[in-house]
């Protein structure tokens, strides 16, 4: 069991690790609204990678055929969803910037952790690539796999608690670099250059495909 676990920490943060548009956009919206909000979306991430770790070692290379077909529409809503979001919260921004107030809003309405929770959620979950590559990994362990019920279980928990524990370190560099930007012009500046870097990574994410 121990071996599964340390496989599955490995691969929660071999899919966690690499700061893409999700990252980035968990680290923008932390900064503006704090830590409890930045949890909350963290692991609305790590909820959506753990559920993918689960579907792989329950069958994943089954699911691969059945989501090939798919992958670029999923591909081309996740880019246009992660776009959607920085423009609004750019232009969300912007409004605060005029009105002498500080961004707390990123659709007119107060972004809880529970609401936080779920965007990110689905955000993650729009990327079928993720249990893709958990499918991959544990096929690539060979008689080594997991295949008992307790190995399955354990590996999964390790992918999560791997993903958990970096997604909210991205968090609290989010929590801190709000805290450090806590002037008006600073805390525009750092949410235009994010969207800015969110719209971008989310044409490469289409680019890639």
């Amino acid at each position: 069991m121990t071996a599964a676990v340390v496989a599955g920490l490995l691969a929660g943060y071999g899919i966690a690790i690499p700061v893409g548009a999700v990252g980035a956009y968990l680290v923008a919206v932390t900064a503006r609204t704090g830590w409890r909000t930045g949890a909350g979306a963290a692991l609305g991430v790590a909820t959506a990678d753990g559920a993918y770790a689960l579907l792989a070692v329950a069958g994943g290379s089954a699911l691969v055929p059945v989501l090939t077909p798919v992958m670029t529409p999923l591909r081309w809503t996740s880019a246009v969803v992660l776009a959607v979001l920085a423009v609004r919260a750019a232009w969300t921004a912007l409004a605060a910037h005029r009105a002498g107030g500080l961004a707390s809003r990123d659709d007119g309405t107060v972004l809880t952790p529970a609401r936080a929770y779920g965007t990110f959620l689905g955000i993650t979950i729009l990327n079928p690539m993720t249990v893709i590559y958990f499918a991959a990994l544990v096929l690539a362990t060979g008689p080594s796999a997991p295949t008992t019920p307790t190995d399955r279980a354990a590996f999964v928990l390790g992918a999560l608690a791997a993903s958990a524990s970096w997604q909210l370190l991205l968090a609290l560099g989010g929590t801190l670099l709000g805290r450090t930007l806590t002037g008006a012009r600073g805390r525009l500046t750092t949410a235009l250059a994010s969207s800015t870097l969110i719209v971008m990574l989310a044409v490469r994410l289409v680019a890639e495909g």
